[in-house]
């Protein structure tokens, strides 16, 4: 049968939208809400004076006849001298913008240079590709990245007078040898940052640090660059390129591109009557199912497709699912559909990369690694199967979608069974609507400063001078407490590095631990592919079901000390899904307000998480059995939000409401009032995936699990639901265990509430596991981090606040923001977490509010009416006076702001 050739036609998205939707029964369409969005017409703008004219002739022959508003206006700035930020729409040519100074340099002068930084390999291949087809005399571009073969870096080095690169090789191949790299650090005209808003939280902290010190090496040599970067649409880019760079930078934002009209619908997958999840609760067909038949049938009719899948294994189920029901129609056209992601080896990027390109492929399952990767602007249609985590993100994979003024194109949101995903979904205007993020960064946070401060001091001497582009006082600090340990040496010309061995290999500035664990077939001593070290323990644990292009392996053994997971070939029919417990205890309280029995507090805590087994579940759903796994202990100090509520407020809170949603907490584990056994929900963050030589994708996803997390187990499966079965801890009870006795101890809460018969103290666990879990589901909506990022425990009574508290703590080391802008926005945040519990239809409690597929306890207890409850309280104490208080107009008499 074949597909069909789909040709430009007018309201095209919403003709393909009509073929997604003609198999779904009548009265029952996923859909909640369709926009159709206008094209929007080119602004061209003469060529500027100053660009040579065979710069503007090369440009000129490869079909830019003119360039748009923006293009140039940041074209002029960067060639002025200025650093400039350019910061609109995906597709918008922000290339040009760049090209057209960086070109312009190294025409007028044969001796200028220039770096090209981008987040991931693919981006920086493509993009040299586009730079080498110009053929502008003089130009000798050049790749240095992990995939760049050892014989040619010497030429790199030598000849290359524009080097393709990432902040990965900056980082380990060029600052610690710069003496090498003379000649092309004492020439530096250019530094191009492609797609910057990339770079936010530790890893955009690590990345604003390593740019400090490139123009500190840079400046050594008698170079001070221009820098220019590539934003996607975020607010306030002027500000964040500034905080990037640590020097101010001017923002260019209108968007001069001309950009096709689009169909952008927001799809909730249907309920399956027929499965319970966790605890008899409702269950949705999975994202990753749904956005499988989407795909399906966008390539039957001929549309160029990609589908951004949040996980790796979601991606190449996705991709296998698509095929699969492709096969039934034509056997021929599941060869037109493929998964793509990182962890891939570099030929198999590659190889990818070039069917996509020439239309071999049509349809395409990917994490983000294709969202900021090769060029593939100008596609039918882009299924976004989940929130990718910040409204940056989603834009610019929607952005991929449209060929040209005249063809419109269609952009399907697939809602994962989740409180945020749901809010959205229901909520068109906070997507729709709702202006973009800020990126968030701290360059100061000491955890990321002192790595990069070690490598400062062994690139060249730290001067007191020095000291200020890297925190000033912040950085004098750290400083002075690594002479303290011997780290650096004092001397009167400045600080210096004390050991023979540069620091450089140790600091891994994607923040995800340790090098990578590579898979191995054990039989045939062939590489698969590789997984973060922080992340070996819930994706390549013994018995784990590892994915590869479609082909399954059972992982036969993980050894951490060598890095290495051997696994063998098999098809087995369950999937694997980790799980973890989690400890917290506060270190330092950092922000306090206090309010009539409720404190919300921002501070340091340090969060103990151990992978201690996993479950085997069919494709249904069903789980098989659990398994118990011994594996080491992970330790994280980082910074949270948190608040406590008082016994009293509780009690009443929870007398006054109904029956509590699902059934009594367990009462097979003591509550002994430590963090602990009392710590209720341990959702866990994941990691972000490092770069080295190895020739990993940099930033090329997020992988399914992290150093605190256990993976999302809505993409485990076609139809995967939530694990009802909670893996037994030896000697410790579940994490978030019950009650014993039927109240808690020394907490003032045992016995009979007011008006409740004594059921108020028994739902109390249960209504703040449910609060924790819907407040992590949500807070991507005011910091820009996406559930991966965060974790978060409840627990009854903690032993170091001493009341009832609920934790949200950010995933990596010493923070990464998220915690600090939950405290800013703690009122919105927490009423938006409770109109997603309120305002979902389930009867006891769901994935689409307070379920969470990556708890620790198998989602017990849970209380969904007590969860509404105890955010009733918090915003009913807190309200707008926790606003008055961060504005300094609070009544002093009704609230106490500290800050320790």
């Amino acid at each position: 049968m074949g597909c069909a050739k789909l040709r430009p036609v007018a309201n095209q998205g919403r003709r393909l939208l009509d073929r997604v939707l003609a198999g779904v029964p009548a009265g029952e369409s996923p859909l909640t809400h369709t926009e159709d969005q206008p094209a929007r017409p080119a602004q061209p703008v003469p060529w500027p004076s100053w660009a040579p004219p065979e710069v503007v002739s090369a440009l000129v022959e490869r079909g830019v006849t003119t360039p748009w508003r923006h293009q140039a206006e940041a074209a002029s700035l960067a060639w002025s001298g200025s650093h400039v930020v350019v910061a609109t729409g995906t597709a918008s040519g922000k290339s040009l913008a760049y090209q057209m100074p960086v070109l312009s340099a190294l025409t007028v002068d044969p001796k200028a240079t220039a770096l090209y930084l981008s987040p991931t390999k693919a981006l920086g291949a493509d993009q040299l590709r586009s730079v080498d087809s110009l053929g502008v005399p003089g130009v000798r571009a050049a790749s240095f990245d992990g995939d760049t073969p050892m014989a040619e870096r010497d030429w790199v080095r030598a000849h290359a007078n524009w080097v393709f690169s990432n902040p990965d090789m900056l980082h380990r191949g060029v600052l610690p040898n710069h003496a090498r790299w003379i000649r092309f650090l004492r020439r530096l005209s250019y530094v191009v940052v492609d797609e910057c808003h990339a770079y936010r939280g530790v890893f955009g902290s690590h990345v604003a640090l390593l740019l400090r010190r490139l123009r500190r090496v840079a400046q050594r040599y008698g170079a001070d660059p221009v820098f220019v970067l590539a934003s996607a649409t975020v607010a306030d880019p002027g500000a964040s390129a500034s905080a990037l760079l640590g020097v101010p930078c001017a923002a260019v934002t209108e968007d001069g591109s001309p950009r096709a009209g689009r169909t952008v619908a927001l799809w909730e997958p249907p309920l399956l009557a027929e499965l319970e999840g966790e605890n008899g609760a409702p269950v949705r067909r999975s994202a990753g199912a749904e956005t499988a038949r989407i795909l399906a049938e966008l390539v039957v009719e001929g549309a160029r497709s990609l589908a951004f899948v949040r996980s790796r294994v979601g991606a190449e189920l996705t991709a296998l699912g698509a095929r699969r029901l492709l096969s039934e129609v034509d056997p021929s056209l599941g060869a037109r559909v493929a998964a793509y992601r990182g962890g891939y080896l570099p030929e198999e990027r590659r190889a990818l990369e070039r069917a996509l390109s020439s239309g071999e492929l049509l349809g395409v399952a990917t994490t983000n690694a294709l969202e900021l990767g090769v060029d593939i602007v100008g596609l039918d249609a882009v299924v976004v199967a989940g929130f990718p985590g910040t409204l940056a993100s989603f834009w610019q994979q929607a952005g991929r979608a449209g060929r040209t003024e005249a063809t419109d194109a269609l952009v399907v949101f697939v809602a994962r069974d989740d409180p945020l995903d749901t809010y959205l979904v229901h909520n068109p205007s906070a997507v729709l609507d709702k202006p973009v993020e800020a990126t968030v960064l701290d360059p100061t946070n000491p955890y990321v400063l002192e790595p990069h401060l070690a490598c400062a001091a062994a690139e060249l001497p730290l001067t007191p001078e020095s000291l200020a582009a890297f925190g000033g006082d912040a950085a004098l600090a750290v400083v002075e407490d690594m002479v303290a340990r011997r780290v650096l040496r004092r001397r009167p010309n400045g600080w210096y590095w004390t050991a023979h061995d540069r620091p450089h290999g140790e600091v891994d500035i994607r923040g995800s631990g340790g090098e990578q664990v590579v898979v191995v077939e054990a039989d045939s001593g062939r590489m698969l592919g590789t997984v973060d070290h922080g992340s070996a323990c819930w994706q390549v644990h013994s018995g784990a079901v590892y994915l590869h292009q479609g082909e399954s392996y059972v992982v036969d053994e993980l050894d951490l000390d060598s890095g290495i997971a051997l696994v063998h070939a098999e098809k087995p029919e369950w999937t694997t899904t980790a799980r973890d417990t989690k400890d917290i205890a506060v270190v330092r309280v950092l922000e306090q307000r206090s309010f009539d029995g409720v404190t919300v507090c921002l501070g340091e805590v340090e969060v103990t998480s151990q992978v201690v087994g996993y479950l085997r579940k069919l494709p249904s759903g069903q789980v098989i059995d659990s398994v118990p796994l011994a594996l080491p202990a992970q330790t994280l100090v980082t910074r949270a939000v948190w608040y406590t509520v008082s016994a009293d407020l509780l009690v009443k809170a929870l007398s006054d409401t109904g029956s509590p949603s699902t059934h009594p907490p367990d009462t097979h584990s003591p509550n002994t009032g430590s963090p602990g056994p009392n710590s209720l929900g341990t959702h866990s963050p994941g990691t972000h995936s490092p770069d080295a030589e190895s020739g990993f994708e940099p930033g090329s996803d997020s992988p399914d699990t992290g150093p605190f997390g256990s993976g999302s187990a809505a993409e485990s499966g076609p139809d995967s639901v939530p694990e009802p079965v909670p893996v037994p801890v030896p000697n410790r009870g579940l994490s978030g265990g019950g009650l014993s006795g039927g109240g808690l101890p020394d907490s003032g809460l045992s016995g009979s509430a007011p008006g409740g018969a004594g059921l108020a103290p028994a739902r109390i666990p249960g209504a703040l596991h449910a609060a924790e879990h819907a407040a992590i589901g949500l807070l991507p909506l005011f910091a820009t981090c996406d559930r991966w990022d965060i974790g978060g425990v409840s627990t009854a009574l903690h032993e170091d606040t001493g009341e009832a508290t609920v934790f949200v703590h950010d995933g990596h080391p010493g923070g990464a923001g998220f915690a600090d802008r939950g405290f800013d926005a703690v009122v919105p945040w927490l009423v938006a977490t409770r109109e997603a519990i309120a305002a979902c239809a389930c009867p006891a409690g769901c994935p689409s509010c307070v379920q969470s597929p990556k708890c620790g306890n198998g989602n017990d207890p849970l209380d969904k009416a007590g969860g509404v409850a105890v955010l009733d309280v918090v915003l009913g104490v807190v309200g707008e006076e926790f606003h008055d208080v961060r504005h300094g107009h609070v009544d002093h008499d009704r609230s106490a702001a500290t800050k320790p």
